[in-house]
């Protein structure tokens, strides 16, 4: 029974502690931040809306008559000032040695992005489009209008299937991923008990889901992401849920319903934190992943201090993970979330002292390199440096050439056209990037 001189604060705490939530899951439960939450529960936060005390109880089991009579702090209390912003920790290094890497100037690619004279065109030439009929077809009319495999799909077939798949995506060669995943999905549908066929069709839609962000098909989206989640949850693996839960959260994010997509991947990762059956460092590496695309989320709506507390989360678990299994991946992987972060913040100058502390060369991927360099282009270009923004664009093109039809590369080549007197090959890049430049 709660005892005498409990306040309203103390009271949420406890039951917030009972149920073994964090501020940032009940916080996602009521739409404010985290630090609306601490604020909250250290009695520096009046709660007088009735609707949202209602909100409170029902996601506490409490009783409504319970919380109003409880005692407030009174209107006007100054609030803490105490929290600071935070950013993302590379690595676990002094604060010395951090100050040596800020200083550390970019390496191979970076340095070619961003000090070295504007390069000439790229000999690469992507298509407009990768072909994302197959996948239509087989989304609307089901695997019977996809082409028969030329062989009877096996188990290890089907293993290859999906490691060639993330290959694929990771070296950003998203045409080939794009032809082959109908039949992908439709051999991994036939092979395997119930649950294992669920697992690998719900990885390989994953995949899809990404796919299609990356080509800008927002129709398809949202139903490839439906499909992930379906399977993911009948093939019962939590971190293939996890995952498919952060892909329909990035489908509501494309759509415009950015608090219900933050909301969607903060509960899938507060979840995940209580289920035991995942291995320690495979459940704080999607924690992290899950946190960081909530991040992402909050800084497009403007939620400056959620954002934070939330990549401060992503990079908490991805660092953890670090430590339990000897690697960084997860770490840097959270850094280019960071990045985005400062983006859509509007914070151009953080994004970019950021970028200086990374060495795109020990990306893991074709993929993240592509997608740091247009990230750094993104930020030179609302500081006002087009020729900054060129070479970071022609680096991105240098490791993906796929990614210049990204829609963001197509917008920024379009704007850079006004310099066209100044940026040798601008306008060759921009039509290779699908923009007209007749």
């Amino acid at each position: 029974m709660r005892g005498s001189g409990v306040t309203f604060g103390r009271f949420i705490a406890q039951r917030r502690a009972g149920l073994g939530w964090t501020q940032i899951r009940l916080a996602a439960e009521l739409g404010r931040s985290e630090d609306w939450m601490s604020q909250v529960e250290r009695d520096m936060q009046q709660v007088k809306d009735l609707t949202l005390l209602q909100r409170l109880a029902g996601a506490l089991g409490a009783e409504l008559s319970e919380l109003i009579a409880l005692p407030q702090p009174a209107a006007g209390r100054p609030r803490s000032r105490t929290r600071k912003s935070a950013s993302v920790t590379l690595a676990s290094t002094s604060a010395a040695e951090e100050d040596d890497v800020r200083r550390r100037p970019f390496l191979t690619l970076a340095a070619a992005a961003l000090f070295a004279p504007a390069i000439g065109p790229q000999a690469a030439h992507a298509e407009q489009r990768p072909p994302l009929n197959g996948l239509e077809d087989l989304l609307l009319y089901g695997a019977g209008r996809v082409p028969a495999p030329r062989r009877e799909p096996t188990r290890e077939t089907v293993a290859l299937d999906l490691l060639t798949s993330r290959q694929e995506f990771r070296a950003a060669r998203y045409e080939d991923l794009a032809r082959a995943l109908p039949g992908r999905i439709a051999a991994a549908e036939l092979v395997g008990r119930s649950e294992e066929r669920a697992r690998n069709v719900a990885r390989l839609y994953n995949l899809a889901v990404r796919l299609c962000i990356k080509v800008g098909t927002d129709n398809l989206v949202a139903v490839t992401a439906d499909r992930a989640l379906t399977a993911a949850r009948l093939g019962g693996d939590p971190l293939v849920v996890a995952e498919a839960q952060r892909m329909v959260s990035s489908a509501w994010r494309r759509q415009g319903g950015l608090a219900r997509a933050t909301d969607i991947a903060v509960v899938a990762a507060e979840d995940l934190r209580a289920d035991r059956t995942v291995p320690e460092r495979a459940r704080l590496a999607a924690r992290g992943d899950l946190y960081a695309t909530a991040a992402y989320t909050a800084a497009k709506s403007g939620d400056r201090a959620y954002a934070h507390a939330l990549i401060r989360e992503a990079a908490d678990s991805a660092a953890a993970a670090g430590r339990a299994s000897g690697q960084v991946d997860g770490v840097r992987g959270v850094a280019l979330h960071e990045l985005s972060v400062h983006y859509e913040l509007g914070d151009a100058g953080k994004a970019i002292d950021l970028a200086a502390t990374i060495d795109p060369a020990a990306l893991p991927t074709a993929e993240r390199q592509a997608r740091f360099f247009v990230d750094v282009a993104r930020a030179f270009d609302r500081w006002g440096k087009p020729e900054r923004c060129y070479r970071a664009l022609l680096a991105a093109e240098q490791a993906a050439p796929q990614e210049v039809r990204r829609s963001a590369v197509r917008a920024l080549a379009t704007g850079l056209l006004r310099h066209d007197r100044t940026l040798p090959g601008i306008r060759d890049f921009a039509a290779r990037a699908g923009v007209p430049t007749a």
